[in-house]
């Protein structure tokens, strides 16, 4: 009875949880057709509300944008809108640092969210996974006298919350996983260790 308990579990436990983070997703997206005004909402003019509509938009107005910004006159509307956003303080700051972070983890040739690491964190002798998401010399570099490596300490299960560190690059172990795997065993807090891994620790453990 136990086994087959389990075995069903492992159908149905990896698929509830698929299911639970695409409906937020679907969900959050939804939620984007809240900003149009209210006569003009897919569901008032249909009658009736089409779950995942919010998605579909979302996909098409970030793709229309896309081919817009891709010609002349596109580049020309954004750099206005840039100029017009940089006199306003705060929203100058927020704007210029997401575009930047943008622009590097989208970038073909970008190093960001490319490695995981061991870190030891919170304390000395407990370690946890973290990213790296950048190797560019500042000032942090400068002021301490160290190769300093920017890490993204993720909590778990949700890996969307975490920690910005900086650490000492003697500090920090390079992993050979990916960084797939990496938020696998992140998201399952552990209990779902890379293959090759696991074969390798294995093998170690009959031949020490």
């Amino acid at each position: 009875m136990k086994r087959y308990l389990v075995a069903g579990l492992l159908i149905w436990l990896p698929l509830g949880v698929t299911l639970m983070v695409v409906k937020l997703l679907v969900n959050w997206l939804d939620g984007v057709l809240l900003l149009m005004p209210e006569h003009y909402r897919p569901d008032q003019l249909l009658g009736f509300h089409i779950p995942g509509l919010g998605v579909v938009l979302s996909v098409l107005v970030v793709l229309l944008t896309g081919v817009l910004v891709a010609n002349f006159f596109g580049r020309r509307l954004v750099a206005i809108w840039e100029k017009l956003l940089s006199r306003i303080p705060f929203v100058r700051s927020v704007y210029s640092a997401s575009k930047q972070l943008a622009e590097t983890m989208f970038s073909d040739s970008s190093q960001s969210f490319r490695k995981v690491v061991l870190v030891e964190w919170p304390r000395k002798g407990m370690w946890t996974l973290a990213f790296q998401t950048g190797l560019d010399v500042g000032e942090a570099q400068e002021k301490t006298g160290r190769q300093v490596v920017n890490l993204y300490v993720p909590t778990t299960p949700n890996p969307t919350g975490g920690y910005f560190v900086m650490a000492a690059r003697e500090e920090v172990v390079e992993l050979d996983m990916s960084v797939d795997e990496g938020l696998k065993m992140l998201l399952s807090m552990g209990a779902v260790v890379p293959a090759h891994k696991v074969a390798e620790l294995a093998g170690d453990s009959v031949n020490p």
